[in-house]
């Protein structure tokens, strides 16, 4: 029996434990490999969250002034109505007809896959459910046989931006429809002018339209709107392809399916009036439109 040895200070001495070796450093095609797979899982969750949770939206066109302006960017609720294959990018037929559907109720703004294409999403506000009767009279919409109460409001005045002016060049048009409701002000700001009604549902729902100069679509037949079906209008009543007009490609939309909806409009989360330039970063800030940011629906 061998006697133990001891410290300095008398105490038993002991053997270091061994040190532990250093992790072997990832080869260039291992770090490749966990940046393409942390992406791919990046991209799935962004694509799940798009699909069945929140979506961004942009506004194109003047269809539903002067709630929405072009270049308004919403967030959309994709859970308010259920979920189709059109909750899907590139409307996937993975999900079978229609799953925890929910009819909307009048004056939601709604985003939808319009027939008989289904390929671009639009805008619009739900006037006429399944089994109402709607027909519009001068421009007033009738539903179920009484007119929905509208009222005079002041005059909608909007600046003439660029994204109208891009848009007015794509389309053909001009940024303020037709030269009478154009103007200049003293400090040389182009605007448009534009006669503003209030418009409130059976509901209470109460939003504004735009009502400029009588158009055919100003009288309509009278239509029943069938079952699981929307009669859906733009809030500017003249410059809106909506349920008065019969589908067709780059036409009307008829009389929605409900199946085609894609959400619900929630809030206005980015607004911009086209002005900005890539190179010129200040014009990133001063081409917002802060004010519109954070509104509702």
């Amino acid at each position: 029996m061998t006697d133990a040895s001891f410290t300095a200070d008398n105490s038993p001495a002991t053997d270091p434990s061994p040190a532990k070796p250093e992790p072997a450093p990832l080869s260039a095609k291992e770090e490749a490999i966990d940046t393409v797979r942390f992406l791919a899982l990046l991209a799935i969750a962004v694509l799940i969250f798009r699909s069945f949770f929140l979506s961004p939206f942009n506004i194109p066109s003047e269809s539903m002034q002067p709630r929405l302006l072009i270049g308004d960017y919403l967030l959309v609720n994709k859970m308010a109505y259920g979920y189709s294959k059109f909750s899907l990018p590139f409307s996937v037929p993975l999900i079978p007809g229609r799953l925890f559907a929910r009819t909307p109720e009048r004056g939601d703004v709604v985003v939808f896959k319009a027939p008989p294409v289904n390929d671009n999403d639009y805008i619009k506000r739900v006037i006429g459910l399944p089994g109402d009767t709607i027909q519009v009279r001068d421009g007033i919409v009738w539903l179920n046989g009484k007119p929905v109460k509208r009222e005079p409001m002041a005059d909608f005045v909007i600046p003439v931006t660029q994204n109208m002016i891009d848009a007015s060049r794509t389309t053909g048009t001009l940024p303020c429809y037709a030269p009478q409701f154009e103007e200049v002000t003293a400090a040389g700001q182009r605007q448009c002018r534009y006669p503003q009604f209030r418009e409130t549902l059976p509901n209470g729902k109460s939003y504004a339209i735009l009502d400029i100069t009588p158009i055919a679509q100003d009288n309509t037949p009278l239509v029943t709107v069938p079952a699981d079906h929307l009669f859906l209008m733009g809030d500017n009543r003249d410059r809106s392809a909506d349920s008065r007009f019969p589908a067709e490609e780059n036409g009307g939309i008829g009389l929605v399916p409900e199946k085609n909806l894609v959400g619900h409009a929630l809030v206005g989360m980015f607004s911009t009036d086209g002005s900005a330039s890539w190179i010129n970063p200040i014009s990133w800030f001063t081409a917002a439109r802060w004010s519109r940011i954070g509104e509702g629906f």
